[in-house]
C-alpha cells in the first residue's frame, strides 16, 4: 500500500484528544445537527467560505440570497459555483468518500456549467499557485492521476490511523495531486468534510471551511511548508486546529437555553416536519397563543426564509423551505 509521510507528534496526539472530548461533550453540537435553522446557518457559512477561499466574489449575505433562490446582481460564474456548492453539501450523505466514481461525481456537480471537463481528472500538466500566483508546486503528470487518486481513496480507507488524522492527510495529499484543471480545492475541502462526517456525522455541520477562509493565508502556508519538507505534519496540525476551533464556534451557538422566540421558531418547524403545513389556527393551539401572535410569529419566520406561505382554498398555511 502507498505510503504517505507524516509524523503524530505531541501537538497533533493533543490536538485530537481535545478534538475527541468535544464532540463528545458538546450538547451544542447536537443541538446544530437537529435545529434545521443552526444547520442552514452552518451550511451556507461553509459554502460562502470555500468559495471565497478560490476568489468567489459573493458575500455571505449573497450567498444566503443564491441559495433562498433570490436573485442576485453577480457574475453568472460565481452565482453558479454557489449554486452547485449547495446541491453536493446538500447531498454530502449519499457520498462514500472512498469511491472515485463518488469523487469524480462530485466534481461533476462543482463544476457543472463551468469546465468543459467537469467530471473529469484533468488531460494537462499544471502548476499550483496560492492566492497571490506564487508557485506552491507542480500537480502530477495527468497520466499518473487516476492511479494516485485510487491508491489514496484506498489509503485513506484501509490504513489504521484514526480517521481524523486519515481526512488531514488526504486533504494534503489530495491538493498535491490536483487532479483537476480547476476546482481542487472545493473538491478536497467538500471531501475532507465528508470524511469528517463519516467520523462523526455532527461534522456534516460543522463549518471548518469558515476557518479556513479566516486563515487564508496560513492555510496556503502550512501546504507550502509541507511540501518543502516532503512530508505533511505541519498540515495536519494546522488542520487539527481548525478543526478544533471550529467546534468551539459552534459550541457558541445558542444551544439548551434559548430565547422564546427561537423555541417558538422550533417548535413550529418541529411540527411541519411531522405534519407538512402549519395555519395560524394550527400555531395557536401549537404555543398557546393569541391570533395577532401567531400571525406574527409566522411572518418573521417568512421573513428569515425558514418557512414560505400559500394559499390552501380559502386560508393561509405555511410549509418549510
Amino acid at each position: 500500500m502507498q505510503k504517505y509521510p507524516f509524523q503524530i507528534n505531541t501537538k497533533i496526539l493533543r490536538l485530537t484528544a481535545e478534538i475527541s472530548e468535544l464532540v463528545g461533550s458538546m450538547s451544542t453540537l447536537t443541538e446544530a445537527a437537529r435545529s434545521p435553522q443552526l444547520r442552514r446557518s452552518n451550511r451556507i457559512k461553509t459554502i460562502y467560505s470555500s468559495l471565497a477561499i478560490e476568489q468567489n466574489t459573493l458575500s455571505l449575505e449573497q450567498v444566503t440570497a443564491v441559495v433562498s433562490g433570490k436573485r442576485v446582481l453577480a457574475p453568472p460564474k460565481d452565482i453558479a459555483e454557489v449554486q452547485n456548492a449547495f446541491e453536493i453539501y446538500d447531498r454530502l450523505d449519499e457520498l462514500n468518500p472512498y469511491s472515485i466514481d463518488d469523487l469524480l461525481a462530485a466534481h461533476s456537480v462543482m463544476a457543472r456549467g463551468l469546465r468543459d471537463d467537469a467530471g473529469d481528472f484533468r488531460s494537462r500538466p499544471v502548476g499550483v499557485v496560492d492566492s497571490q500566483g506564487n508557485i506552491l508546486h507542480f500537480g502530477t503528470l495527468p497520466a499518473y492521476v487516476p492511479q494516485l487518486v485510487e491508491e489514496l481513496l484506498d489509503w485513506t480507507e484501509h490504513n489504521e490511523n484514526p480517521l481524523l488524522i486519515k481526512s488531514c492527510v488526504f486533504h494534503y495529499e489530495f491538493e498535491l495531486i490536483h487532479p483537476f484543471s480547476d476546482g481542487n480545492g472545493r473538491v478536497g475541502r467538500l471531501w475532507h468534510t465528508l470524511l469528517l462526517s463519516k467520523w462523526n456525522s455532527l461534522f456534516a455541520w460543522v463549518p471548518v471551511e469558515s476557518i479556513i477562509h479566516d486563515r487564508q493565508s496560513k492555510y496556503y502556508q502550512a501546504i507550502n511548508n509541507a511540501n518543502n519538507a516532503a512530508d505533511s505534519t505541519c498540515f495536519i496540525d494546522f488542520m487539527l486546529s481548525a478543526i478544533k476551533d471550529a467546534l468551539l464556534d459552534v459550541s457558541s451557538q445558542p444551544s439548551e437555553v434559548k430565547p422564546k422566540a427561537e423555541s417558538r421558531e422550533q417548535a413550529i418547524l418541529d411540527y411541519l416536519s411531522e405534519h407538512g403545513d402549519i395555519s395560524n389556527i394550527d400555531v395557536r393551539e401549537l404555543l398557546s397563543v393569541s391570533p395577532a401572535t401567531a400571525n406574527r410569529v409566522l411572518n418573521e419566520m417568512v421573513n428569515k426564509e425558514l418557512i414560505f406561505r400559500f394559499r390552501k382554498g380559502k386560508t393561509w398555511v405555511y410549509r418549510e423551505r
